[in-house]
């Protein structure tokens, strides 16, 4: 897919040096991969102390 952006070159310059990446493609590539894992960390995070337990679960029992 071919897209079309204007991004701060200073930051793309940074992200080139920090990552040590060889092009621009492959920083924005990076970039978003690391956007889509955080996100979906934050989703699963979202989801503690929404599942209710059996308190009379005995898990030992089940051996």
């Amino acid at each position: 897919m071919v897209i079309n952006l204007e991004i701060d070159e200073n930051l793309v310059q940074e992200a080139l040096e920090l990552g040590g990446n060889h092009t621009q493609r492959a920083v924005v590539e990076e970039a978003l991969k690391e956007y889509v894992q955080r996100r979906k960390q934050l989703k699963i995070l979202e989801l503690f102390g929404t599942i209710e337990y059996d308190d009379d679960y005995d898990y030992k029992q089940l051996r």
